[in-house]
């Protein structure tokens, strides 16, 4: 399936290649896998002679895409995300404009010859285990000019920072762009009883991929209303600075405080339970931080003494009617988060519990609500401010079936 897909790639560049300008407008996720393929695309891009817009979002909520679709005659690239809903997209786009899909999550196909779906999901590669969406854009990265192989290491930060291993270490595409870059000499692997780490030795200073991720993860979600992303696109092509430092640890101050705060709710009684959900809500008590820190707040809490192991874990947090570079959007809307813990991990890949892919989608889409990138341990939705406690009962509802 992997030459079928390489062939997809290939169509779709022959279609770049005969565009009368080259303009390129980029929509990468704001985790260290979306600012890698953000970095990736950047870089190649900038290469092949394109002026370029990118754009950094914490989902392709459908509010905004309803304004990128007002033009025609564009080339608009999404990375990491937006497999899922390649349909809309192209309903949207009506043949209008060129639109390549760069993600790894589940996806669903175009119905838009002009939409090329390049998720590798559709072609039997699987995004929690395989390939991130930093090694789908470094494939295509290469595919377009092989010059872009230099990358490589690039994509496994990506990769390492979507911690999908399998026994420890990176399989498929992600070990294959992993190999490349140890080969370049920009990356060293070490191995351990419990499979390899990954040691990036690009820059001046070497650092283990996991904390280069971390972070990452911090400049793009805590730091999303205060250029943290750029920074983080910097970083991932020139290494971390003293400048990037400054930030990071500006940053940390703020998500340390907010955590602690929230942590002291919810073990004083905010923390609410159904039969197999607990959850709670941080209205807008993370701001000015972005809505990715309910899951990397989900994430902190998922295996602590005061969280039932046996209970999926929910967040919620209210949505800014903003995103930088786009100004005012009204979206009026939630997001929800969800984790699981290693206990509940083993019973979903045992088969026993159901997966977060499939749990939340399928409560989300009963209430109209938007859904997108969901992994089966990782899952996050929206839905309209008010609907919460519903979304929570409609799941409630899927498992007692």
């Amino acid at each position: 399936m992997r030459k079928e897909l390489i062939r997809a790639m290939e169509n779709a560049i022959r279609e770049i290649k005969g565009l009368p300008n080259k303009e390129v407008q980029i929509f990468h996720h704001n985790d260290s896998d979306g600012l890698s393929s953000g970095a990736i695309l950047t870089k190649t891009f900038e290469r092949a002679g394109f002026k370029m817009n990118r754009f950094c979002l914490e989902k392709p909520y459908p509010a905004l895409l309803q304004k990128v679709y007002q033009q025609e005659g564009g080339l608009i690239v999404f990375a990491d995300f937006a497999g899922r809903i390649a349909p809309m997209l192209s309903d949207l786009n009506r043949g209008r404009n060129l639109t390549l899909i760069l993600d790894h999550h589940v996806a669903e196909a175009s119905t838009d010859p002009k939409v090329h779906n390049l998720d590798p999901d559709l072609y039997g590669l699987k995004g929690d285990r395989d390939i991130s969406g930093s090694t789908t854009c470094y494939l295509f990265a290469q595919i377009l000019d092989p010059a872009n192989q230099d990358l490589a290491h690039i994509a496994a930060i990506g990769a390492v920072g979507d911690e999908f291993f399998v026994d420890g270490c990176l399989a498929g595409e992600n070990r294959e762009a992993a190999m490349e870059a140890v080969n370049q000499g920009k990356l060293e692997i070490q191995k351990h009883e419990h499979g390899e780490r990954y040691i990036l030795k690009s820059f001046e200073a070497e650092t283990p991929c996991d904390e280069f991720g971390a972070y990452l993860d911090t400049l793009g979600a805590a730091g999303f209303y205060q250029k943290g992303p750029d920074m983080g696109i910097k970083v991932c092509l020139e290494g971390m600075t003293p400048e990037s430092d400054r930030m990071l640890e500006k940053l940390k101050i703020i998500q340390n405080k907010a955590f602690e705060e929230e942590i002291a709710r919810v073990k004083n009684g905010e923390l609410k339970k159904t039969p197999h959900i607990q959850w709670f809500h941080v209205q807008d008590r993370f701001s000015p931080m972005g809505v990715k820190m309910i899951g990397m707040f989900c994430d902190t809490i998922k295996n602590a003494a005061y969280i039932d192991p046996a209970r999926y874990l929910a967040g919620f947090q209210i949505i800014p009617n903003e995103i930088p570079g786009f100004g005012p959007i009204q979206f009026n809307d939630v997001k929800i988060s969800m984790r699981v813990s290693a206990h509940m991990e083993d019973e979903i890949r045992a088969g026993r519990k159901m997966g977060l892919d499939i749990l939340l989608p399928e409560a989300t889409h009963k209430l109209g609500g938007f859904s997108d990138a969901c992994h089966t341990l990782t899952a996050a939705t929206t839905v309209a401010i008010g609907k919460e406690e519903q979304l929570i009962e409609g799941m409630e509802q899927i498992l007692r079936k």
